[in-house]
């Protein structure tokens, strides 16, 4: 896979969002923004005059007359990438928010994504007051909902933090998208785009400790023993009272016997 990089200046959405998945293979930028020009332009026809009965329009557009809904491979590779969701009108939370929120500007409407844990949902300012809006429905949301679907990601004593409702920027979009990415690609057994999401993080943020774990495991099921027992080492090294170290000190001592035996 040939070297690539985002320069944080000029990251763009939908283009960097379509670049990085014709990079790791699974979709081209030409086929993606032909799709994204089409609705673009067709999404202007609803401009109205009243702010509200525009966004109305928007999710009338959006969700009734194209059709958008949550794919029913959710957790697929088709599911996270945001030009096949242009194409099959098909995605996740952040997919979806992110379409909507491209076509929100098109009508000089403001929506912003909030990345929360587990999902994203869009915060839409309306006549000086922020609406919520479950992407995956369309649906309007109460703060007591937001809180909802934290606590359904980590359970029921989790607070709600003030910084959930912080606007995602389009490096976090970026981001979130690359870890649902991932994710998807270790399911589907494409370790090698896997891989490479996660060195693309890692730039980004290279002291992130989980990423290295999780690197680690995808390098070790390409067979490259030597990344995985640096990525284990660095966060053995960097967390060592981490309630899994020991957990990841026995899996580094299985690589070291693996790379004996291949040896």
């Amino acid at each position: 896979m040939q070297k690539f990089s985002f320069n944080d200046k000029s990251l763009t959405l939908p283009d960097s969002a379509f670049e990085l998945v014709e990079h790791l293979g699974f979709n081209s930028v030409k086929q993606a923004q032909w799709a994204w020009f089409e609705l673009s332009g067709a999404v202007l026809s609803h401009y109205l005059a009243d702010e509200a009965q525009r966004l109305q329009a928007l999710l009338r557009f959006f969700y009734e007359e194209r059709g958008f809904q949550a794919d029913e491979q959710y957790f697929s590779i088709a599911a996270a990438d945001l030009g096949m969701c242009f194409m099959q009108r098909r995605g996740n939370s952040t997919t979806l928010a992110t379409a909507l929120m491209l076509l929100a500007r098109q009508l000089d409407l403001h929506m912003e994504l909030l990345l929360l844990p587990g999902t994203t949902v869009i915060a839409c300012s309306l006549a000086g007051e922020f609406r919520y809006i479950d992407p995956l429905t369309g649906r309007f949301l109460t703060r007591h909902d937001l809180h909802a679907l934290v606590k359904g990601e980590l359970g029921n004593a989790a607070p709600f933090k003030a910084r959930y409702l912080k606007p995602g920027c389009n490096k976090l979009i970026l981001m979130r998208m690359m870890s649902e990415l991932k994710a998807a690609c270790v399911l589907a057994h494409e370790f090698e785009a896997a891989l490479e999401c996660c060195n693309l993080m890692l730039d980004w943020y290279p002291d992130e400790l989980n990423l290295h774990r999780e690197r680690a495991f995808i390098a070790h099921q390409l067979g490259a023993i030597q990344v995985a027992t640096a990525d284990l080492q660095f966060f053995i090294d960097n967390n060592p009272h981490d309630p899994m170290v020991e957990l990841v000190k026995m899996q580094l001592r299985e690589l070291g016997e693996e790379s004996q035996t291949f040896h």
